[in-house]
């Protein structure tokens, strides 16, 4: 049986999420900076498929991906219209990327926990 490292790959995401959050903000602090172009991170799945440790099903009775979760094409009646400032740096969309980062730095948090409260259950079960 190989060993379970979940806690080495959320401390990898943890790290990866800091990362993008001090670079979103070294955009918003640098917004009104004369030819600053605003600069991102590649998204942790992207750096966890250049390792190979994607996930994967190894039984036959996992349940496959969820279809519902697919890209869904945006209608040009729902986009946002830029307003051109000449600045690189969009507070708004440093702002929605913020939440993002918050929104998935709970989710890790929380798989962490859960994880280490299952744990903790079956050493106190002896199993």
């Amino acid at each position: 049986m190989s060993g379970v490292y979940l806690f080495g790959l959320a401390s990898r995401q943890a790290q990866h999420l800091a990362v993008r959050q001090a670079t979103i903000a070294g955009n918003v602090a640098n917004a009104d900076t004369p030819g600053y172009k605003a600069r991102d991170v590649a998204p942790f799945a992207e750096v966890l498929a250049r390792t190979g440790l994607g996930m994967a099903a190894t039984d036959g009775r996992h349940l496959p991906g969820n279809p519902a979760a697919a890209a869904v094409k945006v209608r040009p009646s729902e986009t946002w219209d830029p307003l051109d400032t000449g600045r690189s740096v969009s507070l708004e969309q440093e702002l929605l990327k913020s939440n993002e980062v918050a929104r998935e730095h709970s989710l890790n948090t929380a798989v962490v926990k859960s994880f280490h409260r299952m744990l903790i259950a079956s050493l106190r079960s002896g199993a």
